[in-house]
């Protein structure tokens, strides 16, 4: 025993020093064979390497390493991409469905930053910002008159919750300070959720984020204590979001153990996602409403409806992506949202639509395609139809690739593409004039309870359209001579844009659905 004492310490120091050669030679890049070898560079880092090292001027590596991963990203799908680190907060929000801000909306009219829009019950409705109010200073940077953008002033608004900062705003001719408390500003991924009639409700989602499934219980429980018997869900513009949030959704209108969707990729086993609680509407007519800038997520929630025989689609063609990407954050920072796996409907058909993987472009310009070839205007065409056919449990044939086919197909709306309204839109005229008008009416527009009271009983349209006529002549947009179909069509945009600005979204679609014709189709079956 009293040997061991006096050995011990040698024994811990060979161990110990046997230890840090081991790591020694790890770490070295000058590698001996065999046991101590360490793995072989790859050429990509060894030429980012001799570029930092060796070449002639000096280089931003970290713009080297950005551009070769897109480089590597871009021989792949066309949804698999890299995130700096610079843009990933703003990425993350849309999908939290939330941010850290001042609660108003705002837009850049004549160099000047106006309120349009003030979230009720938000930190600057708390603090006493108007509508109206026209923003010189945030905190000591000044932001009129200095050709500033719409990036750079979010960026003065947001910042963390409970944190401060004062804002100089002109208010009836004079500068007025407003002291705010950051908070959380929700994203709301519901746009409208009324009841059309005594029995249909309309629901909008514009997106798939952490709180579009809590938002859409909500709605539908409200819609439900006034009577909800049929249901118009509009998914158009809709891009997709997190899958889970849209199997949830489903979930609500499928029974049973209904398969949802299943995904499955090379390094990806197959997952199935299937019914798991009893729905909020398992019963019931439903119309989903889609077009061409319905995708991912959203084609996940229609393929399962149209599969199942649940509900009718009304619309345009989807978009076609049917890959599915999760998200890994990087050492930097930054994030890659890599496509990890392709999804299925319950039929088994797969509706991405076809991709080079060494032509992107001409993948970003299919639906601009659409368009050129008169499929927006005729229906799909035959070629679209080229991937295998599936049959529903109800016998209606269905089609695998390039998107989901609507049951029944509405034409996009020619209207108000003449040379003068595309000029009223491109010099922002029409948004200013919203503004505008709603602001030198903004007594008459109180009188209104809500926007569907703003619908029916808003009776100026000829005011209205000589107003517009006038406003725009400022601007040399000649509206007099314009057809006669697109005058109608633009003054009911008119109203509706009237009706955002009084009633935020939900008052956009509460007038637009008015005269819809998708809408309409709708309530016709």
């Amino acid at each position: 025993m009293n040997k061991l004492k006096v050995w011990l310490p040698l024994l811990f120091a060979i161990v110990m020093i046997f230890g840090m050669l081991i790591g020694y030679r790890l770490s070295s890049d000058i590698s001996p064979s065999g046991f101590f070898k360490t793995r072989k560079k790859a050429p990509l880092d060894e030429v980012v390497g001799l570029i930092t090292q060796r070449y002639v001027d000096s280089v931003n590596t970290d713009t080297l390493g950005e551009n070769a991963i897109q480089g590597m990203l871009a021989h792949l799908d066309p949804h698999s991409r890299y995130i700096p680190p610079v843009n990933l907060g703003e990425e993350n929000e849309d999908l939290q469905g939330n941010f850290e801000g001042i609660g108003v909306e705002f837009q850049i009219f004549d160099d000047t930053v106006n309120i349009v829009s003030v979230l009720a019950g938000g930190p600057s409705d708390k603090a006493g910002l108007q509508i109206g109010d026209k923003i010189i200073k945030v905190n000591d940077s000044t932001v009129a008159g200095n050709n500033i953008d719409a990036d750079k002033i979010k960026k003065f608004l947001r910042g963390p919750g409970a944190s401060n900062v004062t804002i100089t705003v002109i208010r009836e001719k004079k500068p007025v300070p407003v002291a705010i408390t950051r908070g959380m500003i929700p994203l709301p991924a519901i746009d409208a959720s009324y009841m059309i009639n005594k029995e249909t409700g309309y629901i909008r989602i514009n997106k798939f984020s952490e709180t579009t499934h809590p938002e859409f219980v909500q709605a539908m429980q409200a819609l439900q204590k006034n009577g909800l018997q049929k249901l118009v869900l509009d998914l158009r513009g809709n891009g997709g979001g997190i899958l889970q949030q849209a199997v949830a959704i489903a979930d609500d209108f499928l029974d049973q153990d209904k398969l949802i969707v299943y995904t499955q990729g090379v390094n990806s086993p197959k997952v199935e996602y299937r019914c798991k609680i009893d729905g909020l509407f398992e019963k019931g007519k439903l119309v989903v409403l889609t077009d061409e800038g319905t995708a991912s997520a959203s084609e996940v929630l229609v393929g399962a409806l149209q599969d199942w025989d649940r509900a009718t689609i009304i619309g345009r063609r989807t978009f076609g992506k049917g890959l599915v990407q999760e998200q890994y954050q990087l050492s930097d920072g930054s994030a890659l949202r890599l496509t990890v796996a392709r999804y299925y409907t319950p039929t088994g058909r797969s509706i991405q639509k076809p991709y080079d993987k060494q032509n992107h472009e001409a993948y970003n310009e299919e639906v601009m395609k659409r368009f050129h070839d008169g499929e927006v205007l005729h229906g799909d065409t035959s070629s679209v139809h080229a991937g295998k056919l599936y049959k529903t449990n109800g016998g209606r044939t269905v089609y695998g690739g390039g998107g989901i086919t609507p049951d029944i197909f509405i034409a996009f709306d020619t209207a108000t593409i003449d040379h003068s309204i595309i000029s009223l839109y491109s010099k922002n005229t029409l948004n200013r004039f919203i503004y505008s008008y709603y602001i030198n009416h903004i007594v008459e527009f109180k009188q209104f309870k809500n926007a569907s009271d703003f619908a029916t009983g808003f009776k100026e349209d000829d005011k209205l359209w000589s107003d517009l006529i006038e406003y725009a002549a400022k601007d040399s947009v000649n509206l007099k001579a314009i057809p006669e179909k697109d005058k109608q069509v633009l003054l009911l945009r008119t109203k509706a844009l009237l009706g955002r600005q009084g009633w935020r979204q939900e008052g956009y679609f509460e007038v637009a659905n008015t005269f819809d014709p998708v809408v309409k189709k709708a309530l016709e079956q």
